[in-house]
């Protein structure tokens, strides 16, 4: 049985990671063809830092995911605050109607997006791009945040106020700490989906705005070239990189944490 759980989990551990792998390999390709191997080069690398559309579809894609990101964060904790200030009923409507937009189809949101901007007066620019990514960012914030509101709960924020700290204060330092892993999350969160996003960017952008994933969409018609494998190469392994970073940082808390509750036990 171990064994058969052993191949089971090296499958799905290449079905995973081969794609990307392969991807990876042919980045090093001499040739732009994927069906033959002319020999280990860098060429895609240099011609990706060369072309000035890729640069600028890479620099859109991520001032747009962290600027919309951080909005996003300060909206969606905001307006948890204020959902816990509600009676039990309003929070469950809102909460379900927060959930709506998170179950809704991409090319829903993303029409819907374009339709609202038109009737307004918006011209589709990157501005547009940026309100549609905070728009539906704020949902999944809202959903990393609550958790951690509902397990807070009222009492420690209550208990600062009746010691005397002032509204303000109680919650920088009572409550925003306890918030502080689900408003990571959240910001995380927002950020990979807006990098990750195609059908609102797609919807809602000017002429001549490209993402990265807008860009790979206009290449396909033609042929993707194999600069993209190299930028795909890239965000792998930096984000694997960051990836085991945090967990090293946060084993090492937790060690550290263990460690110094043993010397107060002992």
């Amino acid at each position: 049985m171990r064994a058969l759980k052993s191949v089971y989990l090296t499958i799905i551990m290449l079905f995973l990671y081969l794609p990307i792998l392969t991807l990876m390999i042919f980045s090093f390709n001499g040739s732009k063809s994927m069906f033959k191997w002319t020999g280990f080069s860098f060429r895609w690398y240099g011609e990706m830092f060369e072309d000035e559309k890729m640069l600028s579809a890479i620099v859109n894609t991520f001032s747009i995911a962290a600027i919309s990101s951080l909005i996003a964060t300060v909206l969606g904790t905001m307006a948890c605050i204020g959902i816990m200030a509600m009676a039990k009923r309003g929070e469950n409507i809102i909460m379900g109607l927060n959930n709506i937009t998170l179950l809704n189809a991409d090319i829903v949101t993303g029409i819907s997006l374009m339709l609202g901007f038109i009737a307004f007066g918006f011209y589709l620019n990157m501005g547009t791009v940026l309100l549609a990514h905070i728009t539906f960012s704020v949902p999944y914030v809202i959903l990393s945040v609550m958790p951690k509101f509902k397990q807070l709960g009222p009492s420690s924020y209550e208990a600062a106020l009746d010691l005397g700290a002032s509204p303000f204060y109680a919650f920088r330092k009572v409550v925003l700490p306890e918030l502080r892993p689900g408003i990571a999350a959240g910001f995380l969160l927002a950020f990979t989906m807006s990098v990750d996003d195609f059908v609102v960017t797609h919807f809602t952008r000017g002429a001549g705005i490209n993402t990265i994933s807008t860009l790979i969409y206009s290449q396909v018609k033609v042929g993707i070239r194999p600069t993209l494998f190299a930028l795909s190469s890239i965000i792998f392994v930096t984000a694997l990189v960051v990836l085991l970073v945090v967990n090293f940082i946060s084993d090492r808390s937790a060690a550290e944490e263990e460690f110094f509750y043993e010397i107060t036990q002992s």
